[in-house]
């Protein structure tokens, strides 16, 4: 008799913007501007004012000042130097060991956890971070480099609207960002690696607008997250709140216990459940038509 095939556990996806949502700041301000004699101020100003004044991608406009800025200080920006420089990011409270707590509780639930980063940073940083190991994916911007292994030109750029294409690769399972045949070709719901209602996007407000509506238009959940201390940007979370954009809001503190842990673990618990209903609907509807078909 056959071996019978055992059944894949459902794998819930933990999505993540980086600057501000796991990390107080923009990623560059922790070794990059600082190294070049800037102040952030003046470095987002600028790269605001390129923006606005050339009619340029906004996201294009922060990596070509960051070259500029380089050249002009004599700095060469290798890849090894941006890896290196991922060493100096931080993080908000309980991120070091959350990956871990959430995988553990998932394993608990009958629910495999996944996490992902959507960045509009740089993917040259994270990777030097402390929490990069924990990420199946990271989707951000990059540079190419030439045979010197020196920057010379965007590679990746991940705009605002442009994320939403890699929820697409993760929930149709295809991670080769120069494969866009597969990920434009049509598949049955039931046959995508990680279903939409299995997704959780965390971010930390308007930029990731597009990601958060999309997620939570297609039965996922969305949490908005912000300083504790901000007044101004819980306000701003809020207005997503009211306005349907999100499900949640919390505080970025991710230690056990505080209200984020307590909301993305009941998404897990409500993820589990709605896969086992979900097995058994598509189990009977396939009794149903086997039931239809005529005797050989």
């Amino acid at each position: 008799m056959p071996k019978q095939k055992q059944k894949q556990k459902p794998i819930a996806a933990l999505l993540y913007d980086f600057d501000k949502t796991l990390s107080p700041r923009d990623m560059q301000e922790y070794g990059f501007i600082p190294g070049l004699g800037l102040t952030r101020e003046a470095f987002w100003a600028e790269a605001n004012r390129l923006q606005r004044e050339e009619r340029m991608d906004g996201i294009l406009a922060y990596m070509y000042l960051m070259l500029d800025k380089s050249r002009a200080a004599k700095q060469r920006v290798t890849r090894d130097s941006f890896v290196e420089q991922g060493k100096k990011l931080e993080f908000f409270p309980g991120v070091e060991d959350w990956f871990g707590r959430m995988n553990e509780y998932g394993a608990q639930q009958g629910v495999r956890v996944e996490h992902y980063v959507i960045s509009s940073g740089l993917r040259e940083f994270i990777e030097g971070c402390a929490i990069y190991r924990e990420f199946k994916d990271v989707y951000a911007c990059e540079f190419f480099y030439d045979e010197n292994n020196v920057a010379c030109w965007p590679k990746i750029v991940v705009n605002y609207t442009a994320k939403t294409q890699f929820l697409f690769r993760i929930n149709k399972g295809i991670s080769d960002i120069s494969n866009n045949a597969d990920v434009n070709k049509y598949t049955p719901e039931d046959e995508r690696r990680v279903p939409f209602r299995n997704m959780v996007y965390i971010g930390d407000g308007p930029t990731d607008i597009p990601c958060m509506k999309l997620v939570k238009s297609n039965g996922g959940y969305s949490v908005a997250v912000y300083p504790k201390a901000q007044k101004a940007a819980k306000a701003s979370v809020q207005g997503l709140l009211r306005d349907r954009r999100v499900d949640f809001c919390a505080p970025a503190d991710y230690s056990e216990g505080r209200e984020l842990d307590k909301l993305v673990k009941a998404m897990i618990r409500k993820i589990a459940e709605t896969d086992q209903l979900c097995a058994l609907s598509l189990k009977q509807e396939n009794e149903a038509n086997d039931s239809l078909r005529p005797l050989s």
